[in-house]
């Protein structure tokens, strides 16, 4: 498995994995797929501290992970909101631990302060991975999305890089 920086040939894999889960799941709370324009532009963000990897096997997209900023307000600057999404076939395999170390280790070298992450619960194997990588609990945020006729609660967790 390689783990690496997108490409815009990597974009209608990563594309697929996120559609599933704005359509089926609740990972995400966007209802609809993003476009293609939405992928490029992601893409294309290149402030420090943010980065799009993914895991590549065979030319196939297992799973990515981004960082961005957190919020559009300059004393966040040192702070990056952190995701990673993984194929349901390739889930429980490392993909999204080895995902995670090569972002956390470009966030650090990109002196990143703190990494914020957001977990839709229940998600015992995302609260799992984040756990293992050093993030730690800081709130729930209770009923604060409804998707599938339900509302979701979020789980925030952080972590202090330097």
């Amino acid at each position: 498995m390689e783990i690496r920086a997108a490409i815009s040939s990597d974009l209608a894999g990563v594309a697929e994995i996120y559609a599933r889960e704005a359509v089926e799941g609740t990972a995400t709370f966007d209802v609809e797929p993003r476009s293609r324009q939405q992928w490029e532009e992601r893409l294309a963000a290149s402030g420090p501290g943010d980065h799009f990897l993914v895991a590549v096997v065979d030319g196939t997209v297992l799973g990515y992970a981004t960082s961005g900023p957190y919020r559009p307000k300059p004393a966040y600057g040192h702070t990056r909101e952190t995701t990673v999404y993984v194929a349901p076939h390739a889930q429980s395999r490392g993909v999204g631990r080895r995902l995670y170390d090569e972002l956390l280790a470009r966030c650090s070298a990109d002196e990143v302060h703190l990494v914020v992450a957001a977990v839709a619960l229940p998600n015992p194997g995302s609260l799992a991975l984040h756990r293992s990588c050093g993030y730690e609990e800081v709130g729930t945020l209770r009923e604060v999305g409804r998707k599938h006729g339900r509302w979701i609660d979020v789980m925030m967790l952080q972590r202090i890089l330097a």
